[in-house]
């Protein structure tokens, strides 16, 4: 019986619980800015189940894929795949099936384009960045941080049926997010990335370069993060954008003038709450002053 419960556990973990409920978090805040206000709570179920068999299964399938480097890097090797407590086949086999699910759900209790938005990420991410991106590029986490932004267009289509330039700022506010989030947390482990051959920014450009990047693209969020305001959200929103953005810009520039590790850290973990709060923000917005 614990034996059972243990395999269960390292099915559970192949979808990246910690990854997946922030994606989710995009997709319910991205429906409650669409709708205004609350959806139906049959709505919200099917799309949060959709989005979370979606993004699972597409973990799951970066699992099985990146078995031979995760066995190799200290952050991963307690992974099932890369320990051999899960076969290849069975991590592939869960991965699609998943995979599969969410677009029947979607497709049958939400509509089709949420599916094929879902089926559109999953395929990115795995097709585009873990199968080719990740291995031959140090614009990998740049070009890819698309699969990891499509969350909020499911929830907006789930709710209106299609897409309009606030779904898309959405969108752009996680794509841009995306880079230094990433890269911040490369600065940390870029030795492990090297050791595998995975071409991240600190290994293929340096530190310096990074740390510029970081900024660089910590400037265009807080850029992006300032649009939607053209597009009908409002003082609430605009209060939380500055105060994170300010917050996000200033923790780079620190990193990219004191080069400390202890930094590098401190952004990665901001990071995880910017994300979360600036779409509860927008949220907040709606609902405050719909």
């Amino acid at each position: 019986m614990a034996r059972f419960g243990a395999t269960i556990n390292d099915y559970i973990a192949l979808t990246k619980p910690n990854i997946l409920s922030l994606l989710l978090v995009t997709t319910l805040g991205a429906m409650l800015v669409a709708a205004e206000g609350i959806p139906t709570f049959a709505l919200v179920f099917w799309t949060m189940l959709g989005g979370t068999l979606a993004a699972g299964g597409a973990n799951a399938i970066n699992c099985f894929v990146d078995r031979d480097i995760d066995a190799v890097m200290r952050r991963t090797q307690h992974r099932a795949t890369a320990a051999g407590r899960i076969s290849p086949a069975a991590a592939l086999t869960f991965g699609l099936s998943l995979s599969a699910l969410a677009v029947g759900t979607l497709a049958w209790l939400v509509n089709p384009l949420a599916a094929g938005l879902a089926l559109a990420g999953n395929l990115f991410y795995v097709l585009v960045y873990t199968c080719w991106l990740k291995r031959t590029t140090p614009q990998n986490i740049v070009i890819g941080g698309a699969a990891g932004a499509v969350p909020p267009l499911v929830g907006w289509a789930a709710v209106t049926g299609s897409l309009d330039p606030v779904a898309w700022l959405l969108f752009a506010i996680i794509f841009f997010w995306t880079p230094p989030h990433f890269w911040a947390l490369a600065l940390l482990k870029y030795k492990e990335y090297d050791s595998v051959s995975v071409p991240m920014l600190p290994v293929v450009a340096g530190e310096e370069v990074t740390r510029r990047q970081i900024v660089i693209y910590s400037a265009l969020l807080a850029l992006v993060a300032l649009l939607p305001l053209a597009f009908g959200l409002g003082w609430v929103y605009a209060l939380g954008s500055v105060v994170l953005n300010g917050l996000f810009l200033g923790k780079a520039i620190r990193l990219w003038r004191t080069k400390e590790p202890a930094h590098a850290r401190d952004l990665f973990f901001f990071s995880l709450w910017y994300l979360a709060v600036i779409f509860a923000a927008a949220v907040a917005d709606r609902l405050i002053l719909a």
